[in-house]
């Protein structure tokens, strides 16, 4: 074997893995300095910022063999003991740009909003962010970030370079900025001066953030991402967690007890708990038919169903809702497996969703309606359920949407159990609470 070098040699890089890929290779070992992409030849070149994390990174890797986008790769020590600064292609190196206080941050494969908040959270962990401002170009999405110091700048831009922000997308490109100061007039969700609180508003209209919402756009998934699920539940919900909700649990299994034997089925459950999460297997115990496990997709979610339904009333009766004993619901005939299902919500448009996540309301919002559907065609099929007390037919984003007001939570409730992903003039309708106080 060659000489321990802080240059790792990768072999077998094809054309379709990329500089961020091999980051994720090498950087749980340590901070990297520099990365050379030799795309004639199939290789590239790492440069760790120290030698005990080359070695550390090259004694693993000869019992584990490293495998990105579906490639073997194969790392050696290199014969150079250093990469000189124009043969780096990492953008992360301080030498290639003039550091700067003010970060250009251009943000890749996103699939989540990006908002002013988010971006804060991200880089102030470095140092003081005085200002934001963020901007929509042909590149992409990207922001300007100014920093108290030129130091924090550095240290953000060399932490955060080339990673994810949300586990699998967002990829942060960062480069110094040739400004030297920013220039802010609002405080909305697009521009913020953190020195500067009592900057109007200016409310803009929210954009529809350009399809970006739907995951099927991209097939990248890679790990190391700077904040995880937590983070998205976080942003959705204005930057902090529901009171309770710690997003490190990982228990996924809820055990739902006070349930109507004579109403409920796995179905009605699903519908309801769905508005949480994505529904993995539910089982009504036969032993107990007042009582049902569900298993969400994970642990965070499972912990937002305890927090919203816990003492919610369903089909005459007070739910009951807490961890179960067993970590998940083993496959039988009498388990529903809805892993597969599309009825799952958060299949997609994942943001939005935790964004409408509540407690159950006296109000519910009807979507995926036929276009020609009656307002009268609607309360028909929803008036079994309980009184309604007003109602509306609009439509947004060029689809027909509804607004339907119960008299109380538990008739909204049942409504949404009983007829979501119900068939109304030949199109399977969608149903979750409103946030609205009123129509």
């Amino acid at each position: 074997m060659a000489e321990p070098s802080r240059v790792i040699h990768i072999r077998n890089v094809g054309h379709e893995i990329s500089e961020t890929d091999l980051l994720q290779v090498v950087q749980p070992f340590g901070a990297v300095a520099k990365l050379v992409m030799l795309r004639t030849k199939n290789q590239a070149l790492v440069q760790m910022e120290d030698l005990s994390a080359s070695i550390s990174a090259i004694q693993y890797y000869t019992t584990i063999q490293p495998s990105v986008r579906g490639r073997n790769v194969y790392l050696q020590y290199s014969s150079h003991q250093e990469l000189t600064t124009d043969q780096s292609s990492h953008g992360r190196n301080p030498d290639q740009d003039e550091p700067n206080r003010i970060l250009l941050v251009t943000v890749h494969h996103m699939l989540y909003p990006m908002t002013v908040e988010v971006l804060h959270q991200v880089f102030s962990p470095y140092g003081f962010v005085e200002k934001i401002v963020t901007f929509q170009k042909t590149a992409g999405f990207q922001a300007l970030i100014q920093f108290q110091s030129r130091q924090s700048a550095i240290q953000a831009a060399g932490a955060l370079h080339g990673r994810n922000i949300y586990d699998g997308c967002c990829q942060l490109d960062i480069q110094y900025s040739n400004l030297s100061e920013l220039q802010v007039h609002y405080n909305n969700d697009r521009s913020r001066d953190f020195t500067n609180p009592s900057l109007p508003t200016e409310q803009r209209p929210r954009s529809s953030q350009l399809g970006y919402n739907d995951p099927s756009l991209f097939g990248f998934q890679q790990p190391g991402a700077a904040y995880g699920q937590a983070a998205v539940i976080a942003a959705a919900f204005g930057g902090t967690l529901p009171p309770g909700v710690t997003g490190t649990n990982d228990r996924c299994t809820l055990i739902v007890s006070n349930l109507n034997s004579d109403k409920i089925d796995a179905d009605k459950l699903f519908n309801l708990f769905s508005i949480y999460g994505n529904i993995v297997r539910i089982k009504v115990l036969r032993n107990k038919p007042d009582h049902a496990l569900v298993q969400m997709a994970d642990g965070l979610q499972a912990e937002l169903a305890i927090h919203y339904l816990k003492g919610a009333m369903l089909l005459g009766q007070k739910l009951e809702v807490n961890f179960s004993k067993y970590p998940s619901i083993t496959p039988a005939p009498d388990a529903h497996d809805y892993s597969t299902s599309n009825l799952n919500r958060f299949n997609s448009n994942v943001a939005k969703n935790y964004r409408h996540c509540c407690a159950p309301t006296k109000i519910i919002h009807i979507s995926a309606l036929s276009p020609e559907i009656s307002e009268d065609a609607i309360l028909e099929h929803l008036g079994e359920h309980g009184t309604i007390v007003k109602s509306k037919l609009f439509e947004a984003s060029g689809k027909t949407q509804a607004l339907v007001q119960f008299e109380s939570e538990e008739e909204a409730t049942e409504a949404l159990v009983c007829k979501h992903a119900s068939k109304l003039e030949g199109s399977t309708i969608r149903i979750s609470f409103s946030q609205m106080q009123n129509i």
